[in-house]
Order: structure tokens, then C-alpha cells, then sequence
């Protein structure tokens, strides 16, 4: 076979022009973090490790509106008014136009709430305040990113970390399933890792895309926290001295093995794990716009292929798409029902799961069908698929199998956050992923049949 035969080895790029800047979020201990039904407190009493919001603007060419890319220590939105409040505030701050910032949430069960609803609960005074926060922090860390923008290359490279298991478990004694660690069904354990790197070799930022719920604090926990990202970020920054994203990928069937624990040294391994697995895969990495060729035979004791490193092209291709997918609407009670419900009951477990059902309801309104936003980004060889919902992991290997030249990132619970998307087959089970989420059966599926047919339209791959 003739050498220019044998394929290039590369790593999805970019180049382009990008900007880093990162802030802390740590609210007041005082402030409203019922995160659990089982919990007895309502308040944060402390600090575990810092929360974290991270940007990254990226353009084609300096003069170009930027895309922003922000990841949050936060965990969901309860209320798509909160959502939406926060992320027009910080769009029109920017003058951006709304396909062009992803606010990504790390999905953290240990954080503040992002109800102003709750400001009559315990510290609840403190929410709206703390949302004003986020947009003044988030504006001025964009900004900032923008002016240290530079000349730089973003490399993707696949990995792995066997921190997340699937968490679908059956308890055939009362026909349904719980929440944890099912040890009989594989889960997904990749993990895509992103590095900037400036026109000096150095590197300006790490992106870390891995799905597991960060659900090892529960209710035993009385500390705001990160959660296994801020063990994660601490190993990596002090490893690249550089900003590290996290991005929850899609992780509604996969969390770590023991979780629910108040134990901060558990969360803080799991971070360990999952940053040492990030820092292999970055040392795998061919440098910025480099691939590796192949050079000639060498005959020696056995028949030798040489391979060598070299300068290679990098794409600045920089498209973006924003659909609006209409799901269907299981049957649910009205708005007024559920706070009907809700003021009467008075047990604590049961009056939570009816006022996270009374939430729910608020963001898909009363009609039979709801419109879910997704935004596709391409850069260079890779592409990034966000939207707002818990979906399945099934939607991530599915996207990423569908595009095997492309780096592919997948997120949940960014620009906002609804409810699961479990796979069809599932919803004839008594479930949480299935009962909690408000969407009909046959949605994740649709979802990733629209995304697959929208991002062959973006990269024109057939």
C-alpha cells in the first residue's frame, strides 16, 4: 500500500480565536438548599469546597460575535421563569442573541436553590439576590474572557472513567425501581476532554464532558458543594494551571455506585478518579494542530512501521443552530390542582415531590405539547449538542456512534431544566425517571432522531 494510503491519526480541532475567565459562586451558608425530599434542614451551615462558574468565548475571527460558553457549579432550575430571568438578563447584557450562549449547569445536589419561589422557605430571602449575582458575575467573567482572547487551538480527545454505573435498579418485591446502582447493566463510561491551547503551547483551559450525577451528597449533607467536580477541578487546575469546564453530559440513568452519604471525603475521591482519568486522556493528546503520519518500513529484528508527529490544518469552521422540538405531555393535573394539593398535604417528603410537580407543570403550561429547545454548535471537527432535559445515556452514545470523524459533546440541563427522558420501553415501569418527567413516551427517542438529522444538515455529513 502506498503511504499516503495508511489514514491520518488527529484529534478533532478547532482554531479560532478564545477567551477564558472564571469566578466564584459560593452563595451564603445561609441560603435555601433543600435539595432532598428525605432531608431534615433547609439551610446550607457551611462551605465544603467553593462553587465555580467557568467561560469560554470562542470566535472564527476577532471581529465576529462571540459564542459563550459558561459552566456553573449550580444544580436545576426549578422555575423557567428563574431560567429565563437570568439568562435574557445576561443575553442582553452581552447583546448577544440566544444561540449563541450555552449556561451550562454542572447539576450539583448540594447547591442553593434557583427558585425565587422559595423565598419564603428558610433563606429563601437570600435566592433572588444570589440570581442577580450570577448575572453581574457571568457578565463580567465574559468580558473579561473577551479582552484576554487569543490565537488558540481547541483539541478534543475520547476517554475513559468507570466512576458512573447505571442507576436503574429493579426491586422485584414491590415491582418497581429504585434509584441506585445497578451492577448488571454496563453504563457509558466515556469521557471527552477538550484542551486550549495558545499560540505558545500553553495551555489556557480544560474542558471535562463526563455524564454522572453528581448525587454523593445527599441528605445528610449540611454543606454547599460541588460535589465530585470540585475535587476534579482541584486536581486538574493544579496539574494544567488552567480553567477547567465541566459539562454534565447525558446522565439521566447513570450516577456514581455508593452516593447518598454525607461524607465529603467520598465526594472528593470520586473527584480524584474522575480528574485523574482527565489528565490521561490530555497526556494521550497529539499536540495543537499536530497528526501523526505514517513515514516508511523500517526493517529491523521484525518489519517496522514508523510513525512520526507533524504539523497539520486545523478547521476554523464555525456554524451554529438552535430547533425547537415539540414533545408531547403525559396527562397531568393543572397548575391550580397541584397547589391545591400541595397546601393541603403535610407530610415534608410528599409536599416536595408536589411542589417539584407543581414547577414542572409552570414550564410546560397546560397544553398537550411543549416546544424543547436544542442548540447544535460546530467547531471545526467537532460539534456540540445541548439542551435542557435529564436525557438517558442512550442519546449520547447514540449521537457520538452516528459521527465517528466529530468530536461530539452531549449535554443535559443547559438553558434551563424540565424533566428526564427515559427510553420508550421504559415507561411501563414504575420509576422515577418515568413518573417525575412530564413528557410523553417515545420523547428521548425523538429527540435523538431530530438531533441526528440536524447535525448531518450542519457538517454535511450524509
Amino acid at each position: 500500500m502506498d503511504p499516503q494510503h495508511y489514514p491520518t491519526v488527529r484529534n478533532a480541532s478547532f482554531r479560532g480565536w478564545i477567551g477564558v475567565a472564571q469566578k466564584d459562586i459560593t452563595p451564603p451558608a445561609g441560603i435555601y438548599s433543600r435539595n432532598w425530599g428525605a432531608s431534615q434542614f433547609d439551610t446550607a451551615a457551611g462551605i465544603h469546597r467553593p462553587l465555580t462558574l467557568t467561560c469560554l468565548t470562542i470566535q472564527a475571527e476577532p471581529a465576529e460575535t462571540p459564542l459563550v460558553l459558561v459552566a456553573a457549579d449550580l444544580g436545576w432550575w426549578k422555575n423557567a421563569e428563574d431560567e429565563r430571568f437570568v439568562r435574557k438578563a445576561i443575553l442582553n447584557a452581552l447583546s448577544l442573541d440566544e444561540g449563541r450562549l450555552l449556561f451550562c449547569l454542572s447539576h450539583t445536589h448540594a447547591g442553593p436553590s434557583l427558585c425565587r419561589d422559595d423565598a419564603a422557605k428558610p433563606g429563601g430571602e437570600l435566592i433572588a439576590p444570589y440570581l442577580d449575582r450570577i448575572i453581574e458575575v457571568t457578565a463580567v467573567a465574559v468580558n473579561e474572557a473577551l479582552a484576554a482572547a487569543g490565537e488558540a487551538v481547541l483539541t478534543w480527545e475520547y476517554g475513559k472513567c468507570n466512576l458512573a454505573k447505571n442507576r436503574d435498579l429493579p426491586q422485584p418485591e414491590k415491582n418497581r425501581f429504585l434509584v441506585g446502582y445497578n451492577a448488571e447493566i454496563p453504563a457509558d463510561d466515556t469521557l471527552l476532554v477538550g484542551r486550549v491551547t495558545g499560540t505558545q503551547g500553553q495551555i489556557i483551559a480544560t474542558i471535562a464532558n463526563y455524564a454522572c450525577h453528581p448525587t454523593t451528597l445527599a441528605w445528610d449533607n449540611r454543606l454547599i458543594s460541588p460535589d465530585f467536580i470540585g475535587g476534579m477541578r482541584e486536581l486538574v487546575e493544579a496539574e494544567t494551571q488552567a480553567p477547567l469546564l465541566f459539562l454534565q453530559g447525558a446522565s439521566g440513568d447513570l450516577s456514581p455506585a455508593e452516593q447518598y452519604s454525607g461524607d465529603h471525603t467520598l465526594a472528593d475521591r470520586y473527584g480524584k478518579q474522575l480528574g485523574y482519568a482527565m489528565l490521561a486522556v490530555l497526556e494521550s493528546m497529539l499536540g495543537p494542530a499536530s497528526v501523526l503520519t505514517y513515514q516508511q518500513a523500517v526493517e529491523s529484528g521484525a518489519p517496522l512501521a514508523l510513525w512520526r508527529e507533524e504539523k497539520g490544518v486545523v478547521s476554523n469552521k464555525l456554524e451554529i443552530n438552535k430547533i425547537d422540538i415539540p414533545l408531547s405531555l403525559k396527562p397531568m393535573p393543572a397548575l391550580s390542582d397541584l397547589e391545591a394539593e400541595w397546601a393541603a398535604c403535610d407530610d415534608r417528603v410528599l409536599k416536595e415531590r408536589l411542589w417539584r410537580k407543581r414547577c414542572i407543570r409552570k414550564v410546560v403550561g397546560d397544553g398537550s405539547t411543549a416546544n424543547m429547545p436544542v442548540w447544535l454548535w460546530q467547531l471545526g471537527d467537532s460539534v456540540i449538542v445541548a439542551q435542557c432535559n435529564e436525557a438517558y445515556s442512550r442519546f449520547q452514545t447514540d449521537v457520538r456512534a452516528a459521527f465517528p470523524h466529530h468530536a461530539v459533546a452531549v449535554m443535559n440541563v443547559v438553558n434551563g431544566s424540565i424533566g428526564y427522558l427515559p427510553p420508550a420501553e421504559l415507561y411501563a415501569e414504575d420509576m422515577y425517571a418515568v413518573w417525575q418527567t412530564p413528557f410523553d413516551k417515545g420523547s428521548l427517542e425523538l429527540l435523538t432522531e431530530t438531533v441526528l438529522s440536524e447535525v448531518r444538515l450542519l457538517t454535511s455529513e450524509k
